[in-house]
């Protein structure tokens, strides 16, 4: 195979995922500046990581599951985990999150594995944040931070920069601080503008100035980002205009979305064992078996605790969910608690006001998932399925029920067509199936099959509506 050929043969997808396996992090290779005081947010070093968690409810195996959740999310970031440790308690600690004994194991720990980072399980305050890296001497990170640094690599076109972009600073702005109490970092007078006498003053402090900037920015994205929206809203406007079904795949993170996006449309959409490997909307349009035209929009893997920032900056690319007419809930079979897992993605619909829809639970992974948990999860969900998106097990069943419950676009018309009115007889012929024509003294008798807004065209201009 010469290399033209494979150029050809090779989807989008193969490409991308080549480009972001050749995006890791080096460890060592970083010139961030070592003074981490000034700002809470700081762009992260995954590299060797800790991880910590607060147990508050439910059960020690949820628990468990929770921050074995945290280290898949650290590990998508690029960094490694060397040990975790969790905490009983019936609230976190106000002032370091976990308590002052723990807070000395976690520095024992940081100090015996030699990490650099500790990654709690939740978004902590930035006073927590500070005290508890005052501690433990190392950098800290919550989850949510954790998340923002996942979505900021995987981002790529303009919208989805924009976003998470917005999403990182709405974080940062609360997380800005100075050094310490000292004002030696204040501008005044000339070099606040060379006002002179009677202008001059304290002035803006540093961290006065970098809030500014992050307003500034913040309302800049967000102006971008309603730019970008209309685009969005003319697509499903026209969508909307001819009648096209659209139908979401949405789902908790990694649970196989895309893959059966490309099972059933061919995308070419990337495809990686790693969360939120999915971040821009995918939509690919398809056809029924009976020739009726409809959509499929692959979006963003939802996660529990996924954090609110990003739920308000991704709202126009999660109103594809919440503006479609099924919703094809995909869920991970082979997961250790997929209950939780539709729970926690039942939140964010709920958030995004897409409850209401129609939902299929679509059970993947068959090929890998226990035949009981299977089980488990049909008897709570009835209107479920059960597919393998890597064999292909179960997918053209779940494609003749999705084709079974989206509206119908055509409906039969028959009906008498004056001769004096050939344009309608035309437009049956153009957006339509026609079945039987029968010419009389009066006009045509025209039996067909015609898109809904047509008929409904046809029959206020002959007066039946």
């Amino acid at each position: 195979m010469n290399n033209d050929s494979y150029v050809e043969e090779t989807s989008s997808g193969e490409f991308d995922l080549a480009e972001r396996h050749a995006l890791r992090r080096v460890v060592g290779l970083s010139t961030e500046l070592q003074d981490v005081t000034e700002v809470e947010y700081r762009q992260l070093r995954l590299e060797r990581v800790v991880l910590v968690g607060v147990w508050t409810q439910g059960t020690a195996l949820e628990a468990e599951n929770s921050l074995a959740e945290l280290a898949a999310l650290a590990e998508t970031a690029g960094s490694e985990v060397l040990d975790g440790l969790i905490q009983r308690r019936d609230a976190p600690d106000s002032s370091t999150y976990i308590g002052s004994g723990k807070v000395k194991e976690l520095r024992d720990v940081v100090i015996a594995t030699g990490a650099d980072t500790v990654i709690c399980d939740g978004e902590l305050s930035p006073s927590q944040l500070r005290q508890l890296e005052a501690q433990v001497k190392v950098k800290v990170v919550d989850r949510t931070a954790l998340i923002l640094d996942i979505f900021a690599q995987h981002a790529k076109s303009r919208e989805g920069k924009a976003q998470v972009e917005l999403a990182q600073m709405t974080y940062m702005l609360p997380r800005l601080r100075g050094w310490g109490e000292s004002l030696s970092r204040q501008a005044g007078g000339r070099a606040a503008g060379g006002a002179g006498i009677g202008g001059r003053g304290p002035g803006e402090t540093k961290i006065e100035t970098d809030r500014r900037r992050i307003r500034d920015r913040m309302a800049k994205l967000r102006k971008e980002i309603i730019e970008m929206k209309k685009s969005r809203d003319t697509m499903r406007q026209e969508r909307v205009k001819y009648q096209v079904p659209s139908v979401a795949i949405a789902g908790y993170t990694n649970a196989g979305k895309s893959s059966l996006l490309n099972r059933f449309t061919g995308a070419g959409v990337l495809v990686e064992n790693a969360l939120f490997a999915t971040l821009d909307p995918t939509v690919r349009k398809t056809e029924s078996s009976d020739g009726e035209t409809y959509t499929f929009v692959d979006t963003v893997g939802f996660v529990r605790h996924l954090p609110h920032q990003l739920i308000e900056a991704f709202k126009s690319t999660l109103e594809e969910v919440s503006g479609s007419d099924l919703i094809l809930h995909i869920v991970d079979g082979s997961h250790v608690d997929p209950l939780g897992q539709i729970d926690a993605v039942r939140e964010v619909l709920d958030e995004i006001g897409a409850r209401a829809i129609s939902e299929i639970i679509v059970i993947n992974k068959a090929d890998v998932a226990d035949p009981e948990t299977i089980e488990l999860i049909r008897r709570r969900e009835s209107r479920s399925m059960v597919v393998s998106a890597f064999t292909g097990e179960g997918v053209a069943e779940l494609l003749a029920r999705v084709e079974a419950e989206l509206p119908k676009r055509r409906v039969s018309l028959d009906l008498l067509i004056p001769y004096s009115r050939g344009d309608l007889l035309h437009l049956v012929h153009e957006f339509g199936e026609v079945h039987q024509e029968v010419h009389g003294e009066e006009g045509t008798t025209v039996l067909a099959q015609v898109d809904r807004n047509v008929a409904e065209r046809i029959k206020e201009s002959l007066g039946l509506l």
